[in-house]
């Protein structure tokens, strides 16, 4: 790995020579991964889920390289960063992950390679291209790269629209194993997109997963098409998934409303341009007045409080993601008309709402995942033109993955957490300089918060 690593810090990212020794470098037959292990998986039984603790499931352990195979890249990761989809699969929940690499090791020979007692967790990455598979020709040993997390096979009619409706259609290191938590990756060569050059490592891993999300979910015609003018109610806007469709919003001359749970997430979201936002802390919105039931006058009160702040404007877009705890009200406070885009669900995933709310006025609910090629590299474009920056807030090494996914799991953190694998220290990887100093307020906005 040290050799690895120093072939990594010398010389030219993208010239003839380096491609040509990263071609002749060894492969390593096995590598540092961050792992949940299938005996294990009952080790939660009769904790309620904020007690699982992510430090007690995840480990570093030396594991097998695996076979590359056809159409497949094979990475030497700098750095990563940490998703939910991490914590999840650290707390077993809504289910075990050993099941998706099950359904996924019986589909062929190859994806059997998947199907093991552990699992490489991680669904972003930063680093630079060290094989590649037969039939790939975009990419080469020694390109600088960073990963989006859909994995798809391609073989149906039904992705070839949109991608995310392949059959096969997976996320990668949550339903497929060689994830990106560990000094190397395993992903399908049509997952690489080109790393900003103006970032650095731990950088250019954090908005992958996330920053592609709220583009589908945001911006793309597959999601809530958000226009000019639109009012778009951020949900978490100074978290992981919040921070970056805050930032589309604003981009993209939409007005967003920023709901945030304390007066240092409030100050994040105004420094990231956003005038209008909601302390629902301070304000002591209580949605649910016990765990079965709702209360209605809270929605109202809260979509009063989002005219008062919007001239009188209801939301447009509800960029919806915490799921159950506030989906009543979203569903409540969107326009006549309107559109709640949801995914994740991380305060639980059975939602409830009055829908004559939904009927009566005509509004939309769609369900998002991730994103398609298309556009996750125009997100990943976004980035490397310095138009949306990223949120990262800490930086763990590898062998305190388990602490970082602890933080995200108790929403301990602001933006985007990430974890260093290869790289020995932060702040290494940046080839343009000239461009990262015009931008360097932003890219340490979220650093140290």
């Amino acid at each position: 790995m040290k050799q690895l690593v120093d072939a990594i810090m010398a010389g030219s990212p993208r010239s003839a020579q380096r491609r040509a020794e990263f071609a002749a470098l060894p492969v390593p037959e096995s590598y540092r991964g961050v792992v949940v292990r299938r005996d294990e998986v009952g080790m939660f039984e009769g904790r309620v889920s904020r007690d699982k603790d992510p430090r007690e499931s995840l480990h570093v352990d030396e594991v097998a390289t695996p076979e590359l195979g056809p159409g497949e890249a094979l990475v030497a990761v700098m750095a990563s960063s940490v998703n939910y989809n991490t914590v999840w699969t650290s707390i077993f929940e809504p289910l075990s992950t050993f099941g998706f690499l099950e359904r996924y090791g019986r589909t062929s020979p190859l994806a059997a390679r998947h199907d093991l007692p552990y699992h490489v967790v991680g669904s972003d990455l930063a680093g630079v291209v060290l094989r590649t598979g037969p039939g790939v020709h975009a990419w080469f040993p020694g390109d600088e790269v960073v990963a989006h997390c859909l994995s798809v096979e391609l073989e149906r009619p039904e992705g070839h629209n949109d991608t995310m409706l392949d059959p096969e259609q997976r996320i990668w290191g949550f339903e497929t194993n060689f994830g990106g938590l560990a000094e190397l990756a395993l992903v399908k060569a049509n997952q690489l997109m080109p790393k900003p050059d103006h970032l650095s490592w731990e950088e250019a891993a954090a908005p992958g997963l996330v920053n592609s999300t709220a583009y589908r979910q945001l911006v793309s015609r597959n999601g809530a098409g958000m226009k000019q003018g639109d009012v778009v109610l951020v949900w978490g806007a100074s978290g992981g998934l919040g921070s970056y469709a805050t930032q589309m919003a604003l981009r993209g001359g939409a007005l967003p409303v920023c709901v945030v749970s304390s007066p240092a997430k409030a100050e994040i979201c105004r420094s990231l341009g956003a005038e209008l936002v909601i302390d629902r802390a301070a304000e002591g919105y209580r949605f649910w007045s016990d765990e079965r039931t709702q209360d209605p006058r809270e929605w109202k009160r809260f979509g009063a409080r989002i005219r008062e702040l919007t001239g009188g404007e209801d939301p447009d877009i509800v960029f919806e993601h915490p799921g159950r705890e506030t989906f009543g009200a979203s569903v409540f406070v969107a326009r006549r008309g309107g559109t709640v885009v949801t995914c994740a669900s991380t305060s639980g995933f059975l939602h409830e709402y009055d829908n004559r709310y939904l009927w009566m006025n005509l509004k939309r609910i769609i369900g998002t995942h991730f994103a398609n090629y298309r556009e996750a590299w125009e997100a990943n474009r976004l980035v490397a033109r310095g138009l949306i920056h990223p949120t990262l807030s800490r930086v763990y090494p590898l062998e305190q993955t388990g602490q970082a996914a602890f933080d995200v799991h108790r929403n301990a953190h602001q933006g985007k957490v990430g974890v260093l694998c290869l790289a020995p220290e932060e702040g290494l990887g940046v080839r343009d300089e000239q461009m990262r100093a015009r931008h360097l307020t932003a890219i340490n906005r979220f650093r140290g918060v």
